[in-house]
């Protein structure tokens, strides 16, 4: 491999980190995943939730339009994101989310809230 390909190949990855997602079992079961409750993709830096979302739904199509609405692009009114501890639901969606779950130290939290009666 040439050093200019490597040079590449460093940047790509400088360019992408590695999210760990926790997914709720309805979504998980939507999506055919049958064997844990947490992902880890890749997402480009930096980090937000519209890059996580995109992540997703470009590993798992079946989650497409699920988190967030097509029209609008904003994210389902009963969908919740958690990050170290802390809803950051009602942050925009193209906001930097915390450095540990950039890291992929800590877990990014997807909740279906409950509503009713």
């Amino acid at each position: 491999m040439t050093d200019s390909a490597t040079n590449l190949r460093s940047e790509e990855s400088a360019s992408v980190a590695s999210v760990c997602i926790e997914l709720p079992a309805v979504l998980r079961l939507l999506a055919g995943i049958v064997t844990s409750d947490r992902l880890t993709l890749a997402v480009e830096q930096p980090v937000t939730l519209t890059c996580v979302i995109q992540a997703i739904e470009s590993a798992y199509p079946a989650l497409c339009n699920t988190l967030r609405d097509p029209a609008t692009g904003k994210r389902r009114a009963l969908v919740r994101f958690f990050a170290c501890g802390a809803d950051i639901s009602h942050q925009p969606l193209n906001a930097p989310i915390p450095e540990a779950i950039a890291q992929g130290r800590e877990p990014l939290l997807i909740l279906g809230a409950i509503a009713g009666g």
